[in-house]
């Protein structure tokens, strides 16, 4: 539809906490519209909705940003989101040349490339060593107390950290430059074989983010160990990946058993196209933490006891499970929906509601659920986790 004049902006609409069928009332007090825009399921919940389910969203959006010369980082940990207590996450981003100092961590860290190019680096307890390029969804995994590095190349880049401890901070990380500048100098000179003097302009503390030159072709910076390269590799190409296809969009699993270093993270990969829904399901292995790329959707999550709540999900949010709750996720947009299902495991596990079904005796279900054959002859006996149907559209139904 054309535009009245140039310059023309439509009039915001205040949405009202007022379901259709007629719970609520409107809200004249004190608020935040705009939030109450992008939380239109918060607002106005599914009459589905029961009882009390602790928060499980939090923004990037929402967090401290660590600034320093060479790039930048924030957090989101138990202290930001109580409920998650089995995983942490960073999102960083790199200048070309900007460089995550050489550090270590006493939890292990998996990683995402979410754009742009990146040299790795990290030597293992045996002196082998690793030195690779990794670019948009490529993934790295370091085992706890692996010292490694990071540096943005040409184009600089940006990535998500993701740790197997709630508690984790990136803040708080033993670091190469903070361990040299508490260490006495001739402690320092005594172990390298040098003089003190050797050590007059070392940093005074954690260095933590530095900008450097971009650096050379990945063949100019091999360093040879003569105990050879580590014997699984710290990267793995996720895009790279035959996905699971199904009509409502396609999934990457990767755990120990393609990416086998990967001992105590598992992740899917998921694109949700517009009107479809990850299907009802849920994890028995472990919480899931959810990070999303693209798009906008809702999730409900059903934690028993006639307890459910719905929450709505952006690109650069983040969203929580607990363990074994039911749930589904949903495209409210009109772009395709990708996000990352997270878990601290070695192997990716969900259960779907639809396989269960079909693969339990007909008359158990229909006496179980009082339903017949409509419902019954079109459960699948084949997981998809990805499903689209037409009444996947629209608001939620009251």
């Amino acid at each position: 539809m054309k535009e009245p004049y140039p310059g023309y902006t439509k009039p915001l609409i205040v949405p009202q906490p007022l379901r259709s069928d007629g719970a609520g009332g409107p809200d004249f007090g004190p608020r935040d519209v705009l939030r109450d825009l992008e939380n239109p399921n918060m607002l106005v919940p599914p009459a589905t909705d029961a009882g009390l389910v602790p928060n499980l969203k939090m923004s990037f959006s929402d967090t401290h940003m660590q600034l320093n010369h060479g790039g930048w980082s924030r957090e989101i940990t138990v202290r930001d989101l109580p409920v998650a207590t089995t995983l942490a996450g960073v999102n960083m981003s790199l200048t070309p040349g900007g460089v995550r100092e050489l550090h270590w961590h006493q939890q292990a860290e998996w990683a995402y490339m979410i754009w742009g190019k990146a040299r790795i680096t990290a030597v293992d307890q045996n002196g082998r060593n690793f030195i690779a390029d990794v670019g948009e969804g490529d993934l790295w995994y370091f085992p706890a107390g692996i010292p490694h590095s990071i540096q943005g190349l040409e184009t600089g880049c940006e990535f998500l950290l993701v740790f197997d401890d709630g508690e984790f901070s990136d803040l708080n990380t033993l670091s190469i430059s903070d361990w040299f500048a508490h260490t006495p100098k001739d402690v320092l000179a005594a172990n390298f074989g040098v003089s003190e003097s050797a050590f007059a302009t070392i940093p005074s503390e954690q260095v933590y983010i530095f900008q450097d030159d971009i650096p050379g072709s990945l063949e100019s910076q091999m360093v040879e160990s003569p105990y050879g390269t580590v014997p699984q590799s710290f990267k793995h190409r996720l895009l790279a990946q035959k996905p699971l296809v199904t009509p409502g969009g396609s999934v990457r699993i990767v755990d120990s058993s393609n990416f086998p270093v990967s001992k105590t993270v598992a992740a899917a990969l998921v694109e949700i196209k517009p009107g479809a829904m990850r299907e009802l399901h849920w994890h028995p292995n472990n919480d899931e933490w959810q990070y999303y790329l693209t798009g906008q959707g809702r999730m409900t999550v059903f934690a028993g006891n006639g307890i459910a709540r719905t929450f709505d999900y952006r690109a650069g949010d983040v969203g929580y499970v607990p363990f074994a709750y039911g749930h589904y996720i949903q495209n409210t947009g009109t772009e395709s929906l990708w996000f990352l299902e997270m878990f601290k495991s070695d192997r990716f596990a969900d259960v779907s509601l639809n396989q269960w079904m079909a693969l339990t005796p007909r008359e158990l279900v229909a006496d179980n659920l009082h339903v017949g054959s409509e419902l019954i002859d079109a459960l699948r006996k084949e997981k998809w986790p990805v499903v689209k149907y037409p009444d996947c559209y629209g608001e939620p139904k009251s």
